[in-house]
């Protein structure tokens, strides 16, 4: 059993399905959906920093005296097809997703019976999102379900008293944050717990090694649950699950330790946005090689999707997942299930990146530009004369390939049409038999 400590619980091994997964879809959804505009930062930008675009927003489009709360009938979901949702999220190529049940701002995406009147059933939706998408998730699809919890809420009457008391008091945590997290677990199972948003108060404030300590001893996701690293004021990138370090932390180099990059297909928000523009979206090109340096150097991509407050996955957000997914249906034994490999990326040729798929014995070479030469030289592979083998995945034929002094390699690519190709945007060669 583990204690309550955080030299027990990080003792405990993580379970094998998340780093076999490499790639979830994350999603941002809440009130902050209604306004969507800017952030779903919006609440604070607006009521607390009262910065200006925020204010001149409200000012030129609601009435005088319009409280964010006013926003929470506004929220409505009336198009929100958990069944559509489950399609798309299968066609993306992820093995898991985490649904943001409850943002900053403390409106709960399920009944809380701990968040009275601020919560998707009283409110806006009257449905129970939490349960609907999980439903759904486990019915069409063989992801994994996982939900986002934030500790703290900005406003939240009894966090702001605790806050004042330098977090002597834990009036926040008893009533609200920590009944809630366990009625998570127990009414939905989840296999993520994606915690967030410290507050600036330290774990022992919220007990998240006393919740941890419960999740992974007795609660009834005990041997399969996941969990991150925000626990409270210096516990990220040091302490619980897999670690997530920073917003779109993406090292480019091997970590000890698993990790995760939850980065967002908009570059400027995670809740939907009404005022995007096009250039602010990452491209499919630049989402390929995000999932591709990351899982060379041993960690999992969570990208992140805002839904509109009306329960659509926009346009744009369902375009990028799927060609995510026909970009994985061609390359995905290149990702799912590899370990890294002695060198992450090519010392030689730059935008190439390898993984290992240990039971075939395999060196993946994924590489993100065709050459123009029609010849590719990767640096790091050591070739054997008549046993190393090159396949470029998604063609049939085996490929030549030249042996350049005591390591590297130079292959011969086809002469392929672009109609030709395997796929767009990255490409996999397999090399087997090398040292």
């Amino acid at each position: 059993r583990y204690e309550p400590t955080w030299g027990s619980l990080d003792a405990r091994p993580l379970p094998a399905w998340f780093d076999e997964a490499k790639f979830g879809v994350f999603i941002h959804w809440g009130v902050f959906s209604v306004p969507s505009f800017g952030s779903e930062w919006f609440w604070w930008y607006w009521q607390k920093e009262k910065r200006a675009p925020y204010v001149k927003f409200m000012e030129a489009n609601y009435p005088p005296g319009f409280s964010y709360e006013d926003f929470g009938p506004l929220f409505t979901a009336e198009f929100f097809d958990p069944n559509q949702w489950a399609d798309i999220l299968k066609a993306s190529g992820a093995k898991y997703v985490v649904l943001t049940s409850k943002h900053h701002e403390g409106f709960t995406l399920w009944g809380s019976k701990y968040s009275w009147n601020w919560n998707a059933v009283d409110v806006g939706p009257k449905r129970d999102l939490v349960a609907e998408l999980a439903t759904s998730v486990r019915n069409r699809t063989d992801l994994h379900f996982g939900l986002y919890h934030s500790l703290f809420e900005w406003f939240n009457p009894l966090f702001l008293e605790d806050a004042t008391n330098v977090f002597k008091t834990r009036k926040f945590p008893t009533s609200k944050s920590l009944p809630e997290l366990y009625e998570l677990v127990t009414k939905y199972q989840p296999e993520i717990i994606w915690s967030d948003g410290d507050g600036n108060a330290p774990d022992t404030y919220w007990n998240s090694t006393g919740f941890l300590a419960w999740l992974y001893n007795d609660s009834p996701v005990r041997d399969t649950v996941v969990t991150n690293d925000r626990w409270g004021v210096g516990s990220i990138c040091t302490h619980g699950g897999f670690y997530t370090c920073s917003d779109r932390y993406n090292p480019g180099h091997l970590l000890p330790h698993k990790w995760e990059n939850c980065m967002t297909i908009d570059k400027k928000s995670w809740g939907y946005r009404r005022n995007a523009q096009l250039d602010d979206y990452l491209t499919i090109e630049d989402l390929v090689k995000q999932l591709v340096e990351t899982v060379s150097c041993g960690g999992n991509l969570l990208m992140n999707i805002g839904p509109t407050h009306d329960g659509r996955i926009a346009v744009i957000f369902e375009e990028r997942l799927r060609q995510m997914g026909a970009w994985l249906k061609v390359n995905g034994e290149a990702i799912y299930g590899t370990k890294p490999w002695k060198a992450q990326n090519d010392t030689v040729t730059p935008e190439v990146w390898y993984t290992f798929s240990p039971k075939e014995g395999k060196v993946n070479a994924i590489f993100l530009n065709w050459p123009v030469s029609g010849t590719l030289e990767l640096g790091e592979p050591q070739a054997k004369l008549g046993e190393t083998q090159v396949k470029l995945v998604g063609y049939k034929e085996l490929l030549k390939w030249v042996a350049l002094g005591e390591k590297g390699i130079v292959i011969a690519l086809p002469q392929l049409t672009p109609q030709q190709l395997p796929c767009q945007w990255g490409w996999t060669l397999q090399l087997t038999d090398v040292n």
